[in-house]
Formats: C-alpha cells, sequence, structure tokens
C-alpha cells in the first residue's frame, strides 16, 4: 500500500493526528527536497528525494509490497501526485490523507467562493494556458518567475487591468501577499517571490462570449466567419476532455472555439501556410488554449494521435485528403466538412452519396446601407457535410 500525506507551509504542527502517526511509523518515505524538509526529527523513516524526471520513479513505487508513505503539497488529488499515482497503481492500492489545499487556502484569503472559481495548473503546462477573457482563477505556479511570465502575457493579450494578487507560503508562518494589476507586475515586478506561490486572478475587462467575433483573431482573411462558425461548431458537437483535428485551419478560428468550449477539449491544426500557422499561434496564446499546430495534411498526420472529431475547413480539392480524414477517423468517430466553392462542393455531394450523413447548405444576408435605405448583401454560401463513422 502506499500511503500519501498531504502536508502544508505549516509543516509538522499542521497535520492531523492520523496523519502524523502514519508519518510516525514510516519506514520508507518519498517526496521532494521541500516536503521531506518539513518533517521534524520525530519521523525517522529513510527518506527519498524524487529524481527529476520523476515519473519513471513513481513507475517503480513497490505498490505490492510492504507499505511506503509519500509527502506531497496540500491536497495530493489536486493537480497533484495522487491521481497520478492512483492512475498507475489503482485506487485500491493508495490511500490519500489531504491537507488543506493552496486552492482553498487562497480562495479564503481572497474571500472568494470556490465553486465560482477556475483552478489553473502551470506546473507543467506553458504560461499562455492561464489566459482568459473573463472570470477568476486560483493560477499554481511552477516557481517564482511563473507570476511575471502570466502578467506579460495578460497585459500583451489586452489584459493588463486585471486583479493580480501573489500568494506566497500559504498556511505557514512566512506567509505573504502582494496585490496588484497584470500591467503593473508586467512592468514592475517585486523582488524576493518565493518559489511556493500562487496567483489570484480576476480577469479584466471581462468578455466571456460564447462565439469570437472574427476581429478577435489575428488573420489574413482566411477564417471561417462568426455566424459559419456558430453552426460549424454545433455540427461538431465537442465534449469534455475531446481533440479535434482542424485541417485547413487558417487563422485556428474553429480550433479555438473548440478548446474553449469544455475543460480539457485540444486542437491539432494542419496548415500549409506558414504565416497561418504563425496566426494560429498567436490566437492560441491570446485566448490561453491547447493547440498543436502542424503543416501540410494529410502528410503530417502521423503521430497527432487519434481525433474525436475532424473539421476540414480547407483543402477539400487537394487529391485523397478526404479519404485521409476519413480513413484516421474513429469508430463513432464525427467529421464536419465545409466548401464554398464549386467543385469542393461537388465532392461534398459524392461523399454523401457514398457515405451518408447531412448536407447543409447556409446562406447568410448582412444589413449595409443602400443609399439612404437598408439592403441585403448575401455572404458566400457554404455547403457543409456531417458524418459519423
Amino acid at each position: 500500500m502506499i500511503i500519501v500525506v498531504g502536508i502544508g507551509a505549516d509543516g509538522m504542527p499542521g497535520l492531523s493526528q492520523y496523519a502524523r502517526r502514519e508519518l510516525h511509523r514510516a519506514t520508507v518515505i518519498y517526496g521532494s527536497r521541500r516536503q521531506l524538509d518539513l518533517l521534524d526529527e520525530t519521523v525517522t523513516g529513510n527518506r527519498h528525494e524524487w529524481p527529476s524526471p520523476m515519473l519513471p520513479a513513481l513507475q517503480q513505487l513497490p505498490a505490492q509490497g510492504p507499505d511506503i508513505h509519500v509527502v506531497a503539497s496540500g491536497d495530493p488529488l489536486l493537480h497533484g501526485i495522487g491521481g497520478t499515482l492512483i492512475r498507475l497503481f489503482g485506487a485500491d492500492k493508495i490511500t490519500v490523507l489531504p491537507h488543506v489545499s493552496a486552492v482553498a487556502l487562497a480562495c479564503a484569503r481572497m474571500g472568494w467562493n470556490l465553486q465560482h472559481t477556475e483552478v489553473i495548473s502551470l506546473v507543467t503546462a506553458p504560461p499562455h494556458t492561464a489566459v482568459r477573457r473573463g472570470g477568476q482563477a486560483i493560477v499554481l505556479s511552477k516557481d517564482r518567475t511563473t507570476p511575471k511570465a502570466v502578467a506579460v502575457l495578460l497585459n500583451t493579450h489586452g489584459r493588463g487591468d486585471s486583479e493580480f494578487s501573489v500568494l506566497e507560503q500559504l498556511g505557514g508562518p512566512e506567509e505573504r501577499r502582494l496585490d496588484g494589476t497584470a500591467k503593473r507586475w508586467a512592468n514592475e515586478t517585486p523582488s524576493g517571490i518565493d518559489d511556493l506561490n500562487v496567483i489570484a486572478i480576476r480577469y479584466l475587462p471581462d468578455e466571456r462570449l460564447a462565439s469570437l467575433p472574427d476581429h478577435a483573431f489575428a488573420h489574413d482573411g482566411q477564417i471561417t466567419k462568426h455566424d459559419i462558425r456558430a453552426v460549424t461548431l454545433a455540427a461538431l458537437a465537442p465534449r469534455p476532455g475531446q481533440r479535434l483535428w482542424d485541417v485547413g485551419a487558417g487563422s485556428g478560428s474553429i480550433a479555438v472555439e473548440w478548446c474553449r468550449s469544455w475543460p480539457g477539449c485540444t486542437a491539432i491544426a494542419f496548415e500549409r501556410d506558414e504565416r497561418r500557422r504563425r496566426n494560429i499561434g498567436v490566437n492560441a496564446e491570446a485566448f490561453g488554449v491547447s493547440i498543436d499546430v502542424r503543416a501540410h495534411a494529410p502528410e503530417h498526420f502521423a503521430g497527432a494521435g487519434k481525433p474525436a472529431t475532424i473539421f476540414i475547413g480547407g483543402g477539400l480539392t487537394q487529391p485523397g485528403l478526404l479519404d485521409a480524414c476519413l480513413d484516421n477517423l474513429p469508430t463513432a468517430g464525427r467529421l464536419v466538412a465545409n466548401a464554398v466553392t464549386a467543385e469542393s462542393e461537388a465532392l461534398l455531394a459524392q461523399a454523401y452519396s457514398r457515405h451518408g450523413g447531412q448536407l447543409r447548405r447556409f446562406q447568410h444576408y448582412h444589413g449595409e446601407p443602400l443609399g439612404g435605405f437598408t439592403g441585403w448583401r448575401p455572404q458566400l454560401p457554404v455547403t457543409q457535410w456531417t458524418v459519423t463513422k
């Protein structure tokens, strides 16, 4: 059995009697150097510091033998080692004794309801994944450099007025809170930031839009327009944790909207044009989403990981592309393809005849001035084919 004991910055005094008793009987204890140093002399078990990388060491733990103990920060099941150990060995081999998490302590200091607060971990994720367009979040930092990195990104992408608090050593005798704005942290970062910190952010201005306007994206005109993007997302029908392949991604607007739709949604964007690939990267960073940007499809399909859904927004007339997408679609996977030219429409009509699904055509009109009156100007019609394998 592996017993995982959560410990806070207050060390042994903050532990429950049960947790303290477990550590006193431990013969072998694993943990990071900082966590092991929180144990006092009454804990006599052999201490083993985690190596880097840590995962191979976790995989070698003797879960079938005598009890071993692991010390972890706060609640080990909140972006912590507890979940990793359960995934590796099964819940029946792991006992978790949680401490009060840094997230709970941060919300208490900020006066925020936990159920209304997003939790974002940057311990292994890149800083741009903490960029949001509204709401509030507790961000778990990797180290002392994380607050400035996040503040710079928020300021770069128009979120410089966001309320930005850094809370260090929560629950311990050295606890400290520093308040400001993202803009101020980006330009005048305080010195002496502790490695053990979390960031509380209220994102301003608050623009939690269900469907983003076209001007929110960096693009060269190659973008699925707002109205069509809304009906396309409805056809794609994303679910939490699913992966999208966005083929002929252009600006990556569909991939961005997909990733924003549910927690854990990710996307791989395939785009031939190098400038457009750079735009996709900029848009992913601006909206804090995870998009793997690749070049030509289908040449770069290998190693991309199976998608739940594939969207084809461009390149339909490329020989073999549609068939390659269908071949890579898993059973029960969904494919949505949009076409605006007669040639690509003909391909979708043929695919519909062979595979079934739904074939629809959308025509949108925008009201524009016509002399002293208003007239309707048609947009290019879009044909859409949707099929489930």
